[in-house]
């Protein structure tokens, strides 16, 4: 969200931004949102001479009751009391143009970084850089869900059963795995210095609207019927939540949070949810890492996160790569982003795993997190990334690892959280 003054003085700025992100039909909200806040401030500023006029007037009463003019007294409240009619009127037409002002500012995009590439859609993304070397076994690799089943590691028919399309049983040494690559995504974190957290997992609409813009609310979140709550499409939105409404010390900056959470996403819009996969679902469990700074920090964090779970993906011998979002694969919160992606044996190309995120002050201007300085009060900058995120992350694994026996081999990194094992076989 943006600083309604910064459009106010730099609207061009703005309305290329928009044309940066190919959202041309929100150009008019620009011209329309400074009109209003002209006419809020005109308001406001006929209110405020309302009022001293009113005190003045107030006072007169006094003397003139004291002087004994009752009759010119009365007159005078006559007036005092259609002024306050008056300032009724100005006060709701104010909380009417803030509303209209604040619903429009939450649909114009954040001002993405001058180094976000320009395009339309994730088509346009551009490549930056692999670690590890991709490679093909000689052997056919089986579709993900036939190496679970080969296992007895996952049963979806009875998933589809009681939940519907989009969700599972994981079993065995396959739901085992599933555990062991979150702890041992903690635990990663937990060594780099993160402090390890356990969010709510529904949060109200004010934290919802906070992190997220509408779009994608209406996208993923679930709702609670009967109450002010959502469930979590990634435990980002209850951690960056935790900080709604604070002024944060400057020297306990920054705040860096490493959070477990199941996850609830509709994907309304997405491509599909698949009768026999794990790669676009309802519910799954997600290992994320948070980054609450100063300004003049964010770019120092954003590369560490990323790189993060790079470390993470490479300490389990999957190959990665990362790519830089472009303008139009931006969502409108967020100044830059990096999809990390990991690498598809079987597919013969990478697959997202990750994304990591910088917003700005976005949600920090939002949710009013703001930095306790020694010249003042300013808004904090909010980051995010994704440290791993099981089922999804499991295709690229079992895919990494198999053998061509149909055993899995287990990385020497995860053993201790597998109970020793070195290999899963059928």
């Amino acid at each position: 969200m943006l600083d309604i003054k910064f459009l106010r003085e730099n609207p061009e700025i703005v309305k290329q931004n928009i044309k940066n992100k190919f959202q041309d039909q929100k150009l008019p909200l620009v011209d329309e949102v400074i009109g209003l806040d002209l006419e809020k401030r005109r308001t406001q500023q006929a209110a405020d001479a309302l009022r001293a006029n009113r005190n003045k007037l107030s006072k007169q009463i006094g003397a003139l009751i004291g002087q004994g003019k009752k009759e010119e007294a009365e007159q005078v409240k006559k007036q005092v009391s259609e002024q306050a009619k008056s300032l009724e009127e100005m006060a709701a037409r104010e909380r009417e143009l803030d509303e209209k002002i604040n619903t429009i500012m939450m649909t114009i995009p954040q001002i993405i970084g001058k180094d976000v590439p320009i395009g339309k859609d994730d088509s346009e993304n551009v490549e930056l850089e692999r670690f590890g070397d991709p490679f093909v076994p000689e052997f056919e690799i089986p579709y993900h869900t036939d190496i679970m089943e080969s296992l007895h590691g996952i049963d979806l028919d009875s998933a589809r059963k009681v939940a519907g399309n989009g969700f599972y049983y994981l079993m065995g040494d396959i739901a085992r795995l599933h555990s062991a690559v979150i702890s041992y995504a903690r635990d990663f974190m937990i060594d780099r210095g993160f402090t390890y957290c356990v969010p709510p997992f529904m949060i109200r609409s004010n934290v919802v609207t906070g992190v997220m813009s509408f779009a994608e609310m209406d996208a993923m979140m679930y709702k609670i019927e009967g109450e002010d709550l959502y469930l979590i499409g990634t435990s980002e939105h209850s951690m960056i939540g935790k900080f709604i409404d604070t002024i944060l010390p400057e020297a306990e900056l920054p705040k860096t949070l490493t959070s477990y959470s199941p996850c609830f996403r509709k994907e309304k819009g997405a491509h599909g949810i698949e009768e026999r996969g794990v790669y676009r679902i309802h519910q799954f469990e997600k290992q994320e890492m948070i980054v609450v700074c100063k300004p003049e920090d964010s770019d120092y964090w954003y590369d560490q996160l990323w790189h993060n779970t790079v470390d993470l993906f490479r300490s389990l011998d999957i190959p990665v790569r990362t790519l830089e979002c472009c303008s139009g694969d931006l969502a409108d919160l967020k100044v830059k982003s990096l999809d990390v992606e990991a690498w598809s044996p079987r597919q013969k190309k990478y697959f997202e795993v990750g994304s990591c995120s910088n917003l700005g002050d976005a949600q920090a201007r939002r949710l009013k997190i703001r930095i306790d300085g020694k010249e003042g009060k300013y808004l904090a900058h909010t980051l995010n990334n994704t440290v791993v995120a099981p089922p999804r992350m499991l295709i690229a694994f079992l895919e990494n690892n198999l053998n061509e026996d149909g055993s899995v081999r287990i990385p020497e990194a995860l053993r201790p959280y597998m109970g020793g094992k070195s290999v899963i076989r059928p």
